[in-house]
Formats: C-alpha cells, structure tokens, sequence
C-alpha cells in the first residue's frame, strides 16, 4: 500500500481501482475514492478530495464517504458522491443531493439501424430541436398545466404523465422505481419552486443536458444486452434532463433552513455547504418529502420529452412513436432510503447520490423483471463527440457503494476553461467533420460543453468494471446531439 498526497489530502492506494481517504481530524470514517492511478492525477489541485473528507465528518454516516471516477469539485458533496446516513439517527443534506434533484437519463431503443438516420441526420436533429425547448429559462407554450397537474405530477410521478396521454403504459415498468418516489410531499413545495416548474415540464435544461442520437457501435456482454433489447447498429435515443426551476428551487429554499437547523441540532460544519438536519426531525422529513416531489416532476420532465422525440422521429423517419421503447430510466441526484447489508447487518439507510447512479446486481427486487437475471442498466452518458455506455448493476456496488455506480464523464475543465481553449475555433463544425450534427440553445453551450472539457467515459467505465461495480455491456456513438 503506497502513500501521497493529492490536493492537500492524505491517500493511500488500497488496489489499482481504489484509494482510501484515512480518517482524520472531525473525520468518523474513511472516504474510499474508486480511481486509478491516471485519474487520481487528473484530480490535482480539485478540492473534491478534500469534500469527501468533510462528508466523512457528518453525524449518523454509515460505512465510508464514497466518490465515483467521474469525482469532481461540486456544492458541499462532490459530484461523484455517495454516502449512507442511518434512517433513525443520520442526517439529510440538499448539498449531498445537489440544485438539479433528479437530474438523470433515459435511454430509447429504437427499430432503426444506423442507415436508415444517417441521410436524413441534420433533419431530424432539427425537428427534435423545434419539439423540446432547451436552455436557460426555457418553457413550453403548448403543454398547459394547472395547479392540480403539478401536483399530482410531484405526487404521483409518471403515472400521472402517461394518464395524461404522454407516453405509453408499459413505459414506467422500465424506470427507475416506476417512475415514482412514493416518499413525495408536495405540501414542502415553495409557491417560487412551483411557479418556477409550472411551464418547463418536457424541456431540457441548460448546460450538459441534452437529446442524443446515437447508435450502438459495440456489444460487450451479448446476453445482457439482449436482455435490455439492444443490439449492433440498432439506433438508440438518450434524453439527460432533471428537475428544472422547481428542483432548484427546493434545494435553494432548504439550504437556509438547515443552515440554522445544523445550529440549533448542534451540528458541526467543517462546510456551510454541507448545511443538514436530522432526517427525522421536522425540516428533515419536510425536506425529504419535497426532494421527493421534485424528483417526481423530474420523472415527469424526461417523459414528456420522450414524448414529443418520439412525435419528432415518426415524422421525419418510418418509426412510429411506440416503436421507440424505454430501455432504462435513471437517477443521478437524489437520495432515498434503502436497505443495505452493513457489516453483516441489514439497515435502514438515506442513501445520498450526487452525480451517482444506482447499480443494483441482478436477482435485486428492484430491478425490473425483464432485466433481473442480468441486473439493473446503468446508463453512463459520455461527451458529445467520443461516446456513452450502457453497464449493468453487479454484486460488487451492492457489498460497496450501496448499490452505486458512476453516472458521466465528469468535467475535467471549468465552463470558463472550456472558453478558453476554444477560442478561435468552430466547435460545431469539429464534430459535423466527425460525423456528429450539434444543434445547441447558444454557440456559448456548445463550448462550454465541448469533449475537451470531459475525462473520457471510456476510463471512468474502466475503474468502475474493474472494481466490479458494473460490467461493460454495449458502447453508443453520438450521431446527433440537441444541447440545452
């Protein structure tokens, strides 16, 4: 085991895919980062190091503060974190969940082959673009919904969505617990949160959220991915998308309120980010609840804009809108309570996911039945230009990380960096030169957002197949890319 120092903060490498955090100062517990050794340096000078010590400080954690590959600086938690707080006597924190409750990805197979898109690519880019409003502030102008939608949206998730005639109904037997965080109080929604959500249901948001075409260009695990319904060549749809105004919104009302929470529960902050309440108190299972109903109108938000890609791809393409089938729906931001084996013992916990995704190994009862003999598809978007990966949920997250995985790229330069290094140059004509069509909501976007700007997902699936937190099981090549 070797010992050093990476941003100010003490490592030692347990194996070539982990290194662990020792416990130090207010620290109750190691932090384990899953990174090799390439990554690890790609980490010099990110503070993310140093806030998964501090997430080691916080009351009620169970096990050791985690962190994905795909590790990088973020509010309070790094993004990239996961950490367990016991039901009973832990704590909540909006930080370790993030301002884009819910923010996650859906994936859609398609009947099309590569073929059949590639001649029409920049058409078809274009009337996706026309169909979801993207960017900052976007709303929609021909979904009108009433006080009573919204919430019954946070409520009840997508069934509420697919009543209402957007989707299917065998759609929500493929997401993410159905689609549908039965923990939800809309009663803990601000008035701002709901006037702030009320017209950006079925958009994207700003920055890296975005609709992808793509297709599959390599198979790794033949059995699995016949399982998920995907196959070489097939033509395949991501939609990356959250909560919108209203998730930020929550986060933004709660941060306050458990700042002054941590100091009358006599909590200590080695972080003001990492402002948190007892999830039993009062404020915490207010804030729970209205999470929940965030991450439900999240649920909602990529329905709705699975919906109107499949109006725009029947129109330009012979594919009918219920040939484009829901392959897996996940949750990047968001904490939910679960119960984990903890040495030996099972437990309650609220398992906090930042830029974390859940990989639950097959045979779990939460992985839909159609995919149960082969574990839960974690989806893995990567940047615009090189690649994305489907992966399934092995034993190894469940006896780990709580059953979690990585959830992107993860950044590697600031949106001002990116800026920089691509001044003077056409980002979109770089990537129509590699055959992939961007259209974005501004030029400044798709800077912001160009592959540079991200490690390669290719070595963040790496770490996380060689740890034995997920297994490779099919690779997606951007052909098309709608940015917010």
């Amino acid at each position: 085991m070797t010992s050093e120092r990476r941003a100010a903060v003490a490592v030692e490498r347990i194996d070539p895919w982990r290194v662990r955090l020792p416990r130090h100062g207010a620290m109750t517990t190691d932090g384990i980062v899953f990174a090799d050794e390439a990554l690890m340096q790609e980490l010099a000078g990110d503070q993310a190091l140093e806030q998964v010590s501090n997430v080691a400080t916080l009351p009620g954690i169970v096990g050791c503060a985690l962190a994905m590959p795909d590790i990088h600086w973020g509010y309070g938690f790094p993004i990239g974190g996961v950490a367990a707080f016991d039901a009973a006597d832990g704590v909540i924190s909006p930080g370790g969940i993030g301002f884009d409750i819910n923010c996650g990805v859906r994936l859609l197979r398609t009947p099309l082959r590569e073929g059949d898109v590639r001649g029409r690519l920049q058409e078809l880019v274009r009337a996706v673009a026309r169909e979801i409003p993207a960017g900052i502030g976007s709303r929609r102008r021909d979904v009108r919904l009433g006080e009573d939608d919204l919430e019954q949206a946070m409520r009840r998730g997508v069934a509420w969505a697919i009543e209402a005639g957007f989707g299917l109904p065998g759609d929500a037997d493929r997401l993410e617990a159905h689609g549908c965080i039965e923990d939800a109080d809309p009663g803990g929604v601000s008035r701002r949160a709901r006037e702030r959500g009320l017209h950006q249901m079925g958009t994207l948001g700003s920055g890296n959220h975005f609709v992808e075409i793509g297709a599959v260009d390599q198979v790794f695990d033949e059995a699995a991915a016949a399982a998920y319904g995907l196959e070489h060549g097939q033509v395949t749809v991501l939609i990356h998308t959250g909560s919108r105004g209203l998730g930020h919104q929550v986060c933004e009302d709660y941060i306050d309120t458990f700042l002054e929470s941590s100091r009358r529960h006599g909590i200590r902050l080695v972080d003001r980010q990492l402002a948190c309440a007892p999830l039993a108190s009062p404020e915490g299972r207010r804030y729970f609840g209205a999470m929940s109903a965030a991450a439900n109108f999240a649920f909602c938000n990529r329905q709705l804009v699975a919906h109107f890609v499949r109006s725009a791809v029947a129109r330009v393409v012979d594919a009918p809108p219920e040939s484009l089938e829901v392959v897996y729906d996940v949750a990047h931001n968001i904490a939910k309570l679960e119960e984990h084996v903890v040495d030996g013992v099972a437990r309650r916990v609220c398992v906090h996911r930042k830029g974390a995704t859940r990989a639950f190994p097959a045979g779990h009862p939460e992985v839909p039945e159609a995919y149960r003999a082969v574990g839960q598809p974690v989806l893995v978007p990567g940047d615009m230009g090189r690649y994305s990966f489907v992966l399934a949920g092995r034993p190894g997250a469940m006896a780990e990380t709580f059953g979690s995985c990585c959830h992107g790229a993860g950044r590697m330069l600031s949106r001002s960096g990116a800026k920089r290094q691509a001044a003077g140059r056409n980002i979109v004509a770089e990537l129509a030169a590699h055959g992939v069509v961007v259209q974005g909501a501004s030029r400044e976007t798709v800077v912001e957002e160009m592959p540079e700007a991200y490690k390669d997902v290719a070595d963040v699936v790496h770490v996380v197949a060689g740890a034995g937190l997920a297994c490779k099981v099919a690779r997606l090549k951007p052909m098309g890319v709608v940015k917010g």
